[in-house]
């Protein structure tokens, strides 16, 4: 269970923090989820902030793989994870090889 106001990854303050879902959800086909921008926000900060938790990271570069998201989705992100979710964004443009 998470609580609102609660801060992901470490459990230490810091600028993200869970929201409070009845504000910050927004309706999907069947039922109220997170923003993209929110969900990186809080995936971001756990992984930059909790060693146990680098799947996080992982996610958002496959997010940004999967959904083609953009660069410029960095200027709609909490300036405390922006640079993570552009060096992320860098690493999801190379190719595989094979």
């Amino acid at each position: 269970m998470l609580l609102a106001g609660d801060f992901p990854g470490d459990g230490r303050p810091k600028p993200v923090a869970f929201p409070d879902p009845a504000t910050a959800a927004v309706e999907g086909e069947r039922f109220r989820i997170l923003s993209m921008p929110t969900l990186i926000e809080l995936k971001l900060a756990s992984g930059m902030t909790a060693p146990h938790r680098l799947k996080d990271l992982a996610d958002v570069l496959e997010l940004i793989r999967a959904a083609r998201l953009p660069a410029e989705l960095a200027d709609r992100l909490d300036p405390y994870v922006r640079d993570k979710y552009a060096e992320l964004w860098r690493a999801a443009q190379t190719e595989d090889p094979g």
